[in-house]
């Protein structure tokens, strides 16, 4: 079993602090156990490599025997050399590995910086971590919805008389690809509610930018998507145009409640409030010692200085 530097030193340091050296080991520990979890997920998954690929396959439309092997109805799928089952495979495995095992890397993640973090920052990186996953999945169950129709157009493209043998390393690389693209880009309206909760940004500054919001969203999807086809780009736009929108609604919800709270929270660090700059009458002058340095010319014989609308006309 690994000890991680952090319990040891926190028998020795009550606030837990540590040195450069304990939180490179530590770090060391931890990865050596993230590692330790994609290669030993990854080794279960060996045994269910066909299942996985012919799952990752599946969108593609394959050609039956005996049935249209030409145009842009089905493809053939095939290994282009001799090495490519065997790479095939275990980059699968890996990959499965690498998806099984996210909570424990990123537990170990989690349990590297969270000493670091104040407990207000723990509890919005908890709510982040419980959300980020939901719409992690959801962007990539997405991306396997949309590759049916992605496959279908680009391959729809190919001439009469032309067959299509497809690498299979080439579609899973595709398929994946669109997985990630999908998952990440789901997480970007996450993000930005985040910066408002960190107050970086406020929810009025997101409305203002919708317009470039949308610009910057349908360039993304048409850069990001692997299948460079209109299905994939409105697909991938489409949600995180909505998700945005209801990002910038929390925002603004959030941005009430920090202001009920306190009215100026919304100020920048540079503004003051508003100054009352009416005058207002002096009242009563009190009489000062003749005689001293002090004491204005008016005063020194000991007369009370003349007034102007309640002011003295010295001032």
């Amino acid at each position: 079993m690994l000890k991680f530097a952090r319990k040891q030193v926190k028998e020795k340091d009550p606030e837990g602090r540590m040195p450069l050296g304990e939180h490179l080991r530590e770090l060391r520990n931890r990865l050596a156990v993230a590692v330790l979890a994609v290669v030993v997920i990854g080794i279960v998954a060996l045994f269910w490599s066909n299942e996985i690929i012919a799952f990752l396959t599946d969108p593609v439309p394959k050609c039956t025997p005996g049935g249209i092997r030409t145009g842009g109805s089905c493809a053939n799928l095939t290994y282009m050399d001799i090495l490519s089952p065997f790479s095939t495979t275990v980059k699968v495995s890996f990959l499965t590995g690498v998806v099984v095992s996210a909570p424990v890397w990123l537990y170990q993640l989690w349990a590297f910086i969270a000493p670091g973090l104040h407990r207000n920052e723990k509890k919005y990186t908890y709510w982040f971590v419980a959300v980020a996953a939901p719409l992690f999945v959801a962007g990539a169950y997405t991306a396997y919805v949309v590759l049916p129709v992605s496959f279908k157009v680009l391959l729809g493209i190919t001439p009469d008389g032309f067959e299509n043998l497809l690498s299979l390393d080439t579609i899973l690389d595709f398929s994946v690809r669109m997985v990630l693209v999908f998952g990440v880009a789901f997480e970007v309206p996450l993000v930005m509610i985040m910066l408002n909760f960190a107050k970086v940004v406020t929810g009025k500054q997101m409305v203002r930018w919708w317009r470039a919001v949308l610009m910057g969203v349908f360039v993304f999807g048409a850069l990001a998507t692997p299948s460079t086809d209109p299905v994939g780009m409105l697909a991938l736009s489409g949600p995180i145009i909505v998700l945005y929108f209801i990002a910038v609604g929390i925002a603004l919800l959030n941005d009430k409640r920090r202001e009920r709270n306190n009215p100026d929270a919304l100020l920048d660090d540079d503004e003051a409030s508003a100054l009352d700059l009416t005058p207002e009458a002096v009242g009563e002058i009190e009489p000062v010692a003749s005689g001293g340095r002090r004491a204005l010319p008016e005063q020194a014989n000991g007369r009370s200085p003349k007034q102007l609308n309640g002011y003295d006309d010295i001032t």
